[in-house]
């Protein structure tokens, strides 16, 4: 394979007659992580894709990997529901985390504006990334503070060159990375085209190339994450 023209896409193989059980971390870590080994070995869900090609490489999941990528299929099938009250917790979670000490005057409030969301009421920026958008944002608000902040407030680099709205490219990553991996989703409502996304695409894809990556932690850009 021309690994200059690779793109990578997922192909699952979900056989019906597997039992699901909750698997070990270090099981679901496994279908996470690999080399293009991430293809052949830990992460076998996923296949490479010429960009000039339909041609696709496919790879069996063991029951463990089959259970995995299906808990997680059924997390990505969640929506956002501004009515249900777990996921209003982890909007305010979100804000507190991102702004603590200010005081949010509601779920449906101008502030949200200052984080990046298209208008007054988050929920409706959610279609597509769902609920599980949200909570990889707040993984990486409590997990990653300071790139989190960095991100947030655009503290480096030049700003006319970069400006998105913050938290809605969160959203679009996670459609991406969706795309990516195959497991299908409706557009999100608000869908960044712009130049940032474009390069973080091209950029997760040639990292997912390199033959020595064995987990996300080896990935070259990991190593730009500051907690």
């Amino acid at each position: 394979m021309d690994r200059n023209a690779g793109s990578f896409v997922a192909m699952r193989r979900l056989s019906g007659g597997s039992s699901c059980h909750d698997p070990s971390p270090n099981t679901y870590a496994e279908v996470v992580a690999g080399s293009t080994a991430w293809i052949g070995r830990g992460f076998s869900c996923v296949c490479a894709q010429r960009r000039d090609s339909d041609q696709r490489i496919s790879f069996d999941l063991s029951p463990a990997q089959e259970c995995c990528l299906q808990r997680l299929q059924n997390r990505i099938e969640v929506p956002y529901d501004g009515s249900n009250g777990e996921h209003q917790e982890a909007l305010k979670t979100l804000w507190h985390v991102s702004f603590p000490g200010t005081e949010l005057l509601g779920l449906v409030s101008d502030q949200w504006k200052e984080m990046g969301w298209q208008g007054k009421d988050p929920s409706t920026d959610f279609r597509g990334g769902g609920f599980i958008s949200l909570e990889n944002l707040l993984y990486f608000a409590k997990n990653y503070t300071k790139s989190f902040q960095e991100l947030l407030c655009k503290q480096n680099g030049d700003r006319a060159l970069w400006e998105y709205p913050f938290a809605v490219a969160g959203v679009n990553i996670t459609f991406m990375l969706i795309q990516m991996l195959d497991l299908q989703a409706a557009k999100p409502r608000s869908l960044i085209g712009s130049a940032v996304i474009k390069s973080t695409r091209r950029q997760l894809e040639r990292e997912l190339l390199l033959e020595d990556i064995q987990r996300i932690e080896d990935m070259p850009s990991y190593r730009f994450l500051d907690r």
